[in-house]
């Protein structure tokens, strides 16, 4: 078992711009990370199975909902706070930072923003510290880049809903205590349910030979005749835009933990350059390597201003969901680019489990494409600057 050496790089002193409650929370994760998931996370990986014993650990660092207010349970911290955590814990793992933000952004987001203070008081206190976990039913078999197309329905049965359909590709679905699922009701407009786990006719199979992702739990939602309570229904916001609300969160998320991959990518691939001779030099004193490195802490830093300047957006209540599509996926696309990059600077040794880079290479296959894929969010951000949708 190595030990965790990572030093977060930090080209254009952005610390500065950091609060010390931000910089308090980001340390905190970061030491959690290095002490929990480090050193077992790629025993996990190579297992294809989620550390479940990390879930507390995660709700104590604010790893669950930080800023949902105190009084359901989270921390109250801002968005920078928010996207901090993440790059921290995916930093550690893409698979463990998607067991976060599916539980921050596409559970407690939607209960808080869309539910009633009923169904807040119910459940975001025991979600917020791991008591109770979630996840979140939007994609189908058939409707992925056009959920709005989705056939999961529902029918007022007078007393209760009558929930049919499916959902798959869903993160923490096999053990998951609830879902927030999607759903058209009869006169197709799209709602959202609070599904329980134990409610009959409800399944969620594990989804299983994944060669990225492999320490985060995937499944499908299954609803064969589920009778949910009138009461689970969200009764805030419904149409399409209540979903791409959650996502918009998420994504945004995603941005600064795409960030935190590339770091540990970067790191790894810095050390070994100064340590791996040949020639009679080290690697890292060739042209070839040092211009690797060299755009990798180019392209790292810039992402570190976008995010930091969407934070603040963020904060102010102005960020537009093109931004946050911007930042996902230009973020994710410089975090896989950097860990190939990386992984050749390693040789042979990049892709073993002695090393992250290969792991974290493999999970951004799936980063890059779910919660809207790099070609969708190039479309999202052509029709902002244009007007023009071209999806189809």
């Amino acid at each position: 078992m190595k030990p965790d050496l990572f030093q977060a790089p930090d080209y254009y002193l952005l610390d500065d711009l950091l609060t010390e409650e931000h910089k308090l929370v980001r340390d905190s994760a970061r030491a959690w990370v290095k002490k929990e998931v480090s050193p077992i996370i790629e025993e996990y990986a190579q297992r294809a199975e989620f550390p479940k014993q990390i879930v507390k650990g995660l709700g104590e660092i604010g790893g669950f909902g930080p800023y949902i207010p105190v009084e359901y349970g989270g921390a109250g911290l801002d968005q920078i706070s928010y996207g901090l955590i993440m790059q921290e814990i995916e930093r550690g793992d893409s698979g463990v930072r998607s067991t976060s933000s599916v539980q921050s952004s596409l559970v407690m987001y939607p209960i808080w923003k869309y539910g009633n203070e009923e169904q807040r008081m119910k459940y975001l206190p025991k979600l917020a510290t791991g008591e109770m976990m979630g996840c979140f039913g939007l994609t189908e078999p058939d409707y992925g880049s056009n959920p709005g197309g989705m056939v999961t329905n529902f029918k007022d049965m007078g007393d209760h809903y009558l929930l049919n359909g499916a959902k798959m590709w869903i993160s923490n679905a096999p053990f998951a205590d609830i879902a927030v699922v999607w759903a058209k009701n009869e006169e197709g407009r799209i709602h959202g349910l609070i599904v329980e786990r134990g409610m009959e006719g409800f399944s969620t199979p594990e989804t299983h030979n994944k060669w990225s992702l492999r320490a985060s739990a995937t499944g499908e939602l299954i609803f064969d005749n589920v009778k949910v309570p009138k009461e689970n229904l969200l009764p805030n916001k419904s149409g399409l835009g209540a979903p791409l609300g959650c996502l918009d969160s998420a994504r945004y998320g995603i941005a600064w933990g795409a960030i935190g991959a590339a770091m540990d990518c970067y790191d790894t691939a810095l050390r070994y350059s100064k340590e791996r001779i040949q020639f009679d030099k080290p690697i890292g004193a060739t042209q070839l390597q040092q211009k690797k490195l060299a755009e990798m802490i180019t392209e790292i830093t810039k992402a570190q201003l976008l995010t930091w300047r969407l934070g603040v957006l963020r904060n102010e209540g102005r960020a537009t969901s093109a931004q946050i599509s911007m930042a996902k996926r230009n973020n994710v696309d410089m975090a896989i680019n950097i860990a190939r990059e990386a992984r050749q600077m390693l040789g042979g040794m990049g892709i073993t489990g002695e090393y992250s880079i290969m792991r974290h290479m493999m999970n951004l296959e799936s980063v890059i494409t779910y919660e809207g894929t790099h070609d969708i969010h190039l479309l999202i951000t052509g029709m902002d600057v244009t007007g023009f949708p071209a999806f189809k």
